[in-house]
């Protein structure tokens, strides 16, 4: 018997918009709790079934960013749990848990885009050549240096390379978690840092307020960059981003089995555009982008998801250069699906993703 399944977290969005878009398709599934979730607990009858999973993210109740990389562990650990299972039992996925680890690894999706020779934002200590990086794999040659481990490193990097202007992300985070732009004149010491992130000396932990933040003074922000860097942290260029009606924006994609099925603006007045940041969604298509930037945008996608296989939908974040309209992808996100701009209209998104399942469920049935 073919099943579909459902392993997440009861009463999210996520859930609730995927069983709406279920029931639209007529497909059924069973709900399965990521709180009570155990490889070795799942009922043998539906190991004896065909089952198809879809995995989305769990619920982390900690603000610590200082808990983050120990979280992302854990997960990981249970991806390769349920990876496992699909070798000894009749389990398909809609992304498989290995292509979903790997993207949780923003400096490793990084480089495999840059060995396709895809158009990525510029990282340091990922390239040795901080200028563009050669069209063809072989050509590619990788840094044998870390990433900056402290704002004194941090400097003196950005000072040598003449990348003044950086974001700075951890590795393993979302949702603009620990993200930081920061801006450093050299000659006059003048510096900018917007980000979520904060000290919090009460409980004496860098916490993530979902709050953006704006410091000048270097005696505040070299403190915070310490600890964000602790973090293990990606830092690329800050580019100037394309801007519509006196926005600077930035696009999240959705590509779903070799089609993009979703293209969002999120429209900010700062440096970081998450919308859960207060910044503006709007449909691409009001931006009056010409068709062949439309049309390169949607062919880099495509070619950054052919480079993960296993993964049948993807969330992707394109920068636009300001004046050449170039795209670059910023990062890629294997749960990147839920989009409330989707959900509260057509849902075409998680429909999209229950017609790709149902069509599993009735193959040969």
């Amino acid at each position: 018997m073919r099943r579909a399944v459902l392993l997440g977290s009861p009463d999210t969005k996520r859930t609730l918009y995927f069983r709406k878009a279920a029931q639209k398709m007529g497909l059924s599934f069973v709900f399965l709790d990521w709180s009570q979730w155990s490889p070795h607990l799942l009922p043998k009858m539906l190991l004896r079934d065909e089952l198809f999973f879809k995995v989305d993210p769990p619920l982390w109740k900690s603000c610590s960013l200082t808990d983050l990389n120990q979280l992302i562990a854990i997960y990981q650990e249970q991806l390769d749990s349920l990876a496992s299972l699909s070798e000894t039992s009749s389990i398909q996925f809609l992304n498989h848990p290995d292509g979903i680890s790997a993207l949780l690894d923003k400096r490793d999706n990084k480089k495999t885009l840059l060995y396709a020779g895809l158009s990525v934002t510029q990282a340091m200590g990922v390239f040795q050549n901080l200028r563009e990086p050669k069209a063809f794999p072989h050509q590619v040659q990788m840094a044998s240096q870390a990433s900056p481990q402290n704002a004194e490193e941090l400097l003196s990097v950005m000072e040598k390379s003449r990348m003044l202007q950086v974001f700075i992300k951890p590795v393993t985070g979302s949702g603009a978690a620990g993200t930081a732009a920061f801006r450093w004149h050299p000659k006059t010491n003048r510096m900018a840092l917007y980000t979520c992130a904060l000290y919090d000396s009460a409980s004496s932990l860098l916490v993530n307020t979902k709050r953006l933040r704006h410091f000048s003074s270097p005696d505040t922000i070299l403190p915070l960059l310490n600890r964000i860097l602790k973090l293990d942290c990606i830092v690329e260029r800050w580019y100037a981003k394309a801007e519509y009606q006196g926005y600077s924006y930035d696009l999240r994609a959705v590509v779903q089995d070799g089609r993009m099925d979703f293209l969002l603006a999120r429209l900010s007045k700062g440096p970081i555009t998450n919308l859960h940041l207060n910044n503006h969604p709007m449909p691409a298509d009001k931006l009056g982008l010409p068709s062949q930037v439309l049309d390169s945008i949607e062919e880099l996608c495509l070619q950054a998801m052919a480079c993960y296989p296993s993964l049948r939908s993807g969330g992707i974040d394109i920068l636009l250069e300001k004046e050449s309209l170039r795209p670059r992808i910023i990062e890629m996100n294997a749960q990147g699906d839920l989009i409330y701009q989707d959900i509260y209209y057509d849902n075409l998104i998680y429909c999209r993703q229950a017609e790709m399942i149902l069509e599993w469920v009735r193959h040969m049935a």
